[in-house]
């Protein structure tokens, strides 16, 4: 994979990742909620006026155009895999920025997705 590749296949990888980050700010700052006939108006516009939920769904935009250009470049066996890494990425950022848990197995968990996407990379 060149260098242009895998900076493409990694940036639309992270950009995916910073989106789900994004929209996980965005309905914490919301709050829970229910959609139902009553309130499906005003939950909608509070989910669609929220900054950080519409700075997620600008990242997914610019996510799918850059792993475009990366399909067009790089074998979807070896690109989709790759997407494993917005896990470990997700996971390291939810302990930081949300105060999530990192139980041992959830660190064994990541080892091994870091693990299979190293082979898969090497292949």
């Amino acid at each position: 994979m060149s260098a242009l590749s895998f900076t493409l296949v990694m940036c639309g990888v992270l950009l995916n990742a910073v989106a789900q980050l994004l929209l996980k700010a965005g309905t914490n700052a919301v709050g829970q909620f229910e959609f139902s006939m009553e309130n499906a108006l005003p939950v909608g516009w509070k989910l669609a006026t929220e900054p950080h939920i519409v700075g997620g769904l600008a990242c997914y935009v610019v996510s799918v155009v850059v792993w475009i250009m990366a399909l067009s470049r790089v074998e979807v066996s070896i690109a989709y895999p790759m997407l494993s890494v917005g896990y470990v990425v997700n996971a390291i950022a939810a302990w930081y920025l949300f105060g999530e848990a990192m139980s041992p197995m959830r660190l064994a968990g990541i080892g091994v997705i870091i693990l299979g996407v190293f082979i898969v990379a090497r292949s």
